[in-house]
């Protein structure tokens, strides 16, 4: 038996980064004390969500690694409370700026870091303005409590980056986000269908899918999303063992068994019974494999 209890928590932010890395603070020491081992907080929540309009001057909130100052803040916080912290930020290197999340192992150190693969361009979220496409490829961090992938947000759409992290031995795929309203048709709501492909990743891997949302209203000139929470923990069978709303900050707990899971995973067979032979089809951008 090796039980593992992981967090989800949802916030609003503003454009004080100081306050928005303390509220976030305040949610991760909320859910240790319940006894949270792995806590995801959301995308980017050092900032607003500043890609509603492509802005030059927002480029001015990325930082190298070394430098960011959530990263660093909590990597003290981790150390104290001995929990991991996958921490999302916009990362500076060189010319290049990144989507970026480092993981933070339970003794403070980073372990390492992942840029988003997949970087979305709509109304709204105009992500490749502010963003190169990542460059590290998928990733799986040993921690301290288990074997963690994690994608972020746009990247929760593919079920093949679900799959590679599953492949890569992760035991629990974390998945930080923003998503709410889309400002240029306010009768979209994409919350049920956002949480249903995630919940696909989980029942697809037998594997727990803890997904990290932001709530509030954030305004850009004309153009204003309404984000709407609805943040969740999925157990491997696809379904939600915990959830939250779409308005409250909050915090999401649930507990599981690695050595189950994992003896399931395997019961099952969905991974001795692939044929990657026979998939050579997802590697091409129109299905067309005579190159």
């Amino acid at each position: 038996m090796r039980n593992v209890k992981v967090a989800a928590t949802q916030m609003s932010c503003s454009t004080n980064i100081d306050e928005n890395i303390s509220k976030a603070e305040a949610l991760v020491r909320q859910a240790a004390a319940q006894g949270a081992q792995i806590i995801q907080l959301q995308e980017l929540f050092e900032t607003p969500y500043f890609c509603q309009k492509e802005k030059a001057d927002y480029y001015v909130y990325a930082t190298e690694l070394e430098h960011n100052k959530a990263v660093n803040h909590f990597k003290k916080i981790a150390k104290e409370l001995q929990v991991v912290l996958p921490i999302s930020f916009y990362e500076k290197k060189n010319y290049a700026r990144y989507n970026s999340l480092a993981v933070i192992d339970a003794n403070g150190e980073v372990l390492g870091r992942y840029r988003k693969s997949h970087i979305p361009d709509g109304p709204g979220y105009e992500e490749k303005f502010y963003f190169n496409p990542g460059d590290t490829g998928f990733k799986v961090w040993n921690t301290r409590y288990g074997k963690i992938g994690v994608g972020v947000c746009w990247d929760q759409w593919y079920p093949e980056a679900a799959r590679c992290m599953a492949l890569m031995g992760a035991e629990l795929l974390f998945y930080p986000t923003a998503i709410g309203s889309e400002p240029q048709d306010g009768s979209i709501d994409s919350k049920d269908h956002w949480q249903m492909c995630m919940l696909g990743h989980a029942a697809s891997n037998l594997m727990p899918v803890i997904a990290s949302n932001r709530v509030g209203v954030e305004e850009d000139e004309d153009s204003s999303i309404t984000f709407y929470g609805s943040s969740f923990i999925a157990g491997p069978q696809g379904n939600k063992v915990a959830e939250a709303g779409r308005s409250e900050e909050t915090v999401l707990v649930a507990e599981f068994d690695l050595d189950q899971l994992e003896n399931q995973r395997i019961e099952w067979g969905i991974f001795r019974d692939r044929r990657p032979d026979l998939y050579k089809v997802i590697a091409s951008y129109d299905g067309d494999l005579l190159l």
